[in-house]
């Protein structure tokens, strides 16, 4: 890498000054938010503002990813803080979703219910909008990291957490209903539902990966089966008789790989 030069430094700093404005902003509403909320001046619509800094905080992420492009576009060099940043403001976003659908990943739906009814304004189209930003936003940061980053494996606790967040931000007193492809909005459901059983799957597996290449920890094998019975209790409620029956043979399988595997560690 060639020495840095005073100009593209001066390119740089005139590039990132206005993005830093917006951030600077971004940061002061949500500080605002958890001010107001902790002292009670919020009692109404809690939990639709709470989707609706979470979604400003992933655009907090967006603008520490697009920082570090510039950076190495115009210095050649990676920012890491940027990144790290990015990936900080990920967690809170996700925090805050959790805080609104909960972050049980294998819940009853009737409980479930219970915490989406407070969000039962919040249409098919908004609910995947929002996902699929989220995923969108953990992808980016993954991207610029790097396959050989020291954050692979807190990773996976990243898309897990997704995954669950998905999962619980589908109204599932509407669902089957409005599977009739004659529905309005049936498309959005449909892939959202789709992405939900791929990401719940995605957990699984890479949990398991990570309890059998990095951890050795059965507490990640027993989240990878948490995921796995998520997973197929969509398939039961959805009647999808086969596909149930096939997660049912893996969570069976996986469980007896886990016992054998806890009855070594002792």
């Amino acid at each position: 890498m060639g020495k840095i030069t005073q100009q593209a430094r001066k390119n740089y700093t005139e590039h990132i000054t206005k993005y830093k404005q917006i951030m600077e902003e971004i940061v002061k509403k949500e500080n605002n938010f958890n001010s107001d909320l902790k002292t009670g001046k919020i009692t109404e619509k809690i939990e639709y503002k709470k989707i609706e800094i979470a979604d400003n905080v992933l655009n907090l992420s967006s603008y520490y990813i697009l920082l570090n492009s510039l950076s190495s576009n115009l210095l050649g060099v990676k920012n890491e803080n940027f990144l790290n940043e990015a990936r900080k403001s990920v967690y809170r976003s996700l925090i805050y979703f959790e805080s609104v659908v909960t972050d049980e990943i294998d819940i009853p739906f009737s409980e479930l219910s219970v915490a989406l009814d407070k969000i039962s304004g919040l249409s098919d189209e908004k609910r995947f909008d929002t996902v699929k930003k989220l995923g969108f936003t953990i992808d980016m940061i993954k991207d610029a990291f790097g396959d050989n980053s020291k954050w692979k494996w807190s990773f996976v606790e990243l898309e897990g957490r997704f995954a669950t967040v998905a999962k619980n931000m589908i109204n599932y007193k509407t669902l089957v209903s409005g599977m009739d492809p004659t529905a309005e909005g049936y498309e959005i459901r449909v892939y959202h539902l789709n992405l939900v059983k791929k990401m719940l799957m995605l957990a699984a597996t890479r949990y398991r990966e990570k309890y059998e290449l990095n951890t050795f920890r059965i507490d990640d094998f027993k989240l990878a089966l948490n995921y796995l019975s998520a997973l197929r209790r969509i398939h039961v409620y959805l009647g999808e008789t086969n596909d149930s029956e096939t997660v049912k043979k893996n969570l069976e399988i996986w469980k007896i790989k886990m016992e054998k595997d806890s009855s070594k560690s002792i």
